[in-house]
């Protein structure tokens, strides 16, 4: 996967244990238009609070990325990490410490092995010449069973461009952002503010609308660098080309979102919940992560068990506006609940079929209004219990 003027690199430091990529970096040859979307958790690792305050300038030119250790709960000596390992990659590459952006992922409440770090650095940067995107997907990956990277390719004014993404997260997922990270890089001139706009647009469409366990991190963050070296004009509002870009890169998140729910940690069930008839979108959402969220509800998946009665009474404590008589509910094609009631008939039988299946989807009709959102969500099952009693050894 290539895209003009970025390059790449990933090492490993032992951050946590060795055997594994844990240490990366993007680097865009020439600093590029930037924006970022960070944790909503009022308890913010070192890196977020730096990266919310440095993105403000609008400009990245490199991203140094951790994995393994998450620098969350550290104090001073967490800001002071951040900004050495921040400022050790910039000297390397003869750049502006305030345009290198930093991530990290992993263990809270432990101090970055920074000795360790130190002596990573050197080779992470010799690392450009020959590393590439897949690298840092493998790099950032904690409980993921899999790297998640996607790419789309267009075109502005007769120019083409390419955007590519790459993502971690298994656990602790939940909009708002989830425990995640994102890093998205594209060779398309694009204008600073509308790129903000444009992105935060797209997570809204994507990252917060996952769910895998209800899970709000310290460390979500999720960043777009345009380095404009594809050689178009800037695309911004009022460009011809506006809507491919904003579809293109709404549909890069939204890949990178719906694998990271399908990796949830010991998730066997990909799920698309769709809440229609509300009377408000607000409201549909509402309804909608409720059932997401709900371990009742996941756990039945998880059995296969089609118990539409804890979905119903998800709806029912949600908020949402609802009339208990009307509501409708389908797995996929198969009606069980009508007007509120059990739809009867062979509705348990194919029902539970249709929960056998590894991807399905749960509709709910409220049959109040116009209001309409999907949410997507997995399972709970015994692995993720086993895999987060062990999270720390």
């Amino acid at each position: 996967m290539s895209v003009k003027g970025f390059k790449f690199a990933a090492v490993e430091a032992a951050v946590k244990k060795p055997g594994r990529l844990d240490f990366g970096l993007i680097f865009s040859e020439a600093p590029a238009v930037a924006a970022g979307v960070f944790t909503t958790n009022k308890v913010k690792a070192a890196p977020v609070l730096l990266g919310m305050e440095r993105i403000q300038e609008g400009v990245c030119q490199a991203i140094v990325v951790n994995s393994g250790n998450a620098n969350a709960c550290t104090g001073t000596r967490g800001m002071d990490d951040a900004r050495e390992t921040s400022r050790l990659v910039a000297e390397g590459l003869c750049i502006s410490d305030d345009i290198v952006q930093v991530a990290s992922t992993g263990v809270i409440g432990q101090a970055l092995p920074m000795e360790r770090l130190r002596k990573a650095v050197p080779k992470l940067i010799e690392g450009l010449a020959g590393g590439t995107f897949e690298d840092i997907s493998c790099a950032i990956m904690t409980t993921d069973t899999f790297p998640k990277m996607e790419v789309r390719h267009g075109e502005a004014s007769g120019v083409p461009y390419t955007i590519a993404g790459v993502a971690k997260g298994a656990g602790m997922i939940m909009p708002n952002m989830a425990t995640m990270l994102a890093f998205i890089v594209t060779d398309a001139a694009v204008e600073r503010s509308w790129l903000k706009k444009v992105f935060s647009e797209a997570n809204d469409a994507s990252f917060n609308i996952i769910s895998v366990d209800g899970d709000t991190s310290t460390n979500d963050t999720a960043l777009i660098l345009a380095n404009g070296m594809a050689g178009n004009p800037a695309i911004g509002e009022e460009s011809k080309d506006a809507d491919i870009f904003r579809a293109n890169l709404q549909e890069v998140l939204l890949s990178l979102a719906q694998q990271i729910v399908k990796d949830g940690e010991g998730a066997t069930k990909f799920v698309r919940i769709i809440v229609k008839g509300a009377s408000s979108v607000a409201d549909a959402k509402t309804a909608a992560m409720a059932i997401a969220n709900s371990s009742l509800v996941k756990t039945a998946f998880f059995g296969q068990d089609a118990n539409w009665g804890r979905i119903l009474a998800a709806v029912g404590y949600s908020g949402a506006q609802v009339d208990a008589d009307r509501v409708a509910l389908f797995f996929d094609d198969v009606q069980m609940v009508q007007n509120g009631f059990f739809a009867g008939g062979t509705a348990e039988e194919l029902g539970s079929r249709v929960l056998k299946k590894k991807e399905f989807t749960v509709t709910v009709d409220l049959k109040l209004g116009q209001g309409k959102a999907t949410v997507y969500t997995s399972d709970l099952s015994y692995d993720y219990v086993k895999i987060n009693a062990d999270y720390r050894t």
